[in-house]
């Protein structure tokens, strides 16, 4: 019962490695530095340019009250 499951798991473990490995080698004459792909937009996309957004006005919020309490501080209150 052993024996068949650890030959499958070999046999599966060797087929992967065999199909990696003509992925990383290129055919003779063929360019090496291809650049990346494109980056294609996900569904998260507008959700992170939102937090972007609201991350630019709370340091802007922050910096005018670090002014006002500056103000403050210098009129003496």
């Amino acid at each position: 019962m052993c024996r068949p499951v650890i030959a499958l798991i070999f046999a599966s473990s060797v087929v992967l490695a065999g199909c990696g490995r003509a992925a990383e080698t290129a055919p003779p004459g063929a360019e090496v530095d291809t650049p990346p792909p494109a980056r294609t937009p996900t569904v998260l996309d507008p959700q992170l340019q939102a937090l972007e957004r609201a991350k630019a006005v709370q340091a802007q919020i922050d910096a005018q009250a670090e002014a006002q309490r500056q103000a403050i501080k210098d009129a003496g209150g």
